[in-house]
């Protein structure tokens, strides 16, 4: 009798930047994978996502912009950018509040949500913010995903290499990244150290009930949450776990 194949478990890595409460696509990624690496000793961007997201509005779409100072500071990280006074979470918190006050799972969620702007008001860190929301957002999805710090690992030179040596650093031998990454990646660099690569596709998202006019898939996951509530995931891509 012939022995049946033991079967292969890979562990499955994504690196990204941290973002402020990102789109539904971020946390796929996150759902996606055995643990989830943050970024963030990578230089900050101005005008990204790390500080910024959409929601939607009786006016449209709007950004809710963390204030963060980046005066002088070009070369700064995203671990090191400090955000500017604590008027923005309220003001944040009042805004989602307004566009949000008739969607079905609002008051559901809302006392988690004024909670979480609560906390922010006291930190000082755009990347433990960040953090603060990403956590906690998943714990609603169901996403039970390892979240770690890219500064938790040593990293190596060059922009491909770095990504291949965290990957195997976190024992990791399959790498998921996002789609934009295809224009720098060097494919050849994670054959070598012996690590599948993939990458997220991002079509097929199935529309669901939004507020305020045409649907629009890029905004907040926030938007999502208040109109669906737990059937978010139903909508989404990661495997759910009964």
């Amino acid at each position: 009798m012939i022995a049946p194949r033991k079967r292969i478990l890979m562990k499955k890595i994504a690196i990204l930047q941290s973002n402020y409460i990102p789109w539904k696509g971020y946390f796929d990624i996150i759902g996606l994978v055995d643990e989830f690496i943050l970024y963030d000793d990578m230089q900050y961007t101005r005008r990204d996502w790390r500080n910024r997201n959409q929601i939607k509005t009786t006016g449209g779409l709007q950004w809710l912009t963390i204030p963060v100072d980046t005066k002088g500071k070009f070369y700064q990280k995203i671990n090191e950018t400090r955000v500017t006074g604590s008027q923005w979470t309220s003001d944040h918190w009042k805004a989602i509040r307004y566009s949000y006050a008739k969607a079905p799972y609002f008051k559901v969620y809302e006392p988690l949500f004024a909670s979480l702007y609560e906390r922010a008001a006291g930190m000082e860190m755009l990347s433990q913010i960040n953090h603060l929301f990403l956590t906690e957002i998943c714990a609603v999805l169901g996403i039970g995903t390892r979240i770690t710090w890219s500064s938790d690992y040593t990293l190596a030179e060059g922009k491909t290499e770095r990504l291949a040596a965290l990957v195997r650093s976190a024992g990791g031998d399959y790498y998921l990244s996002g789609p934009a990454a295809k224009d720098y990646i060097v494919d050849e660099v994670f054959e070598n150290a012996g690590i599948e690569l993939a990458y997220m596709d991002y079509a097929g998202y199935p529309e669901y009930p939004q507020l305020h006019g045409e649907f629009t898939h890029n905004v907040s996951i926030l938007d999502l949450l208040f109109m669906t509530g737990p059937k978010a995931p139903e909508y989404m891509k990661f495997p759910r776990r009964d």
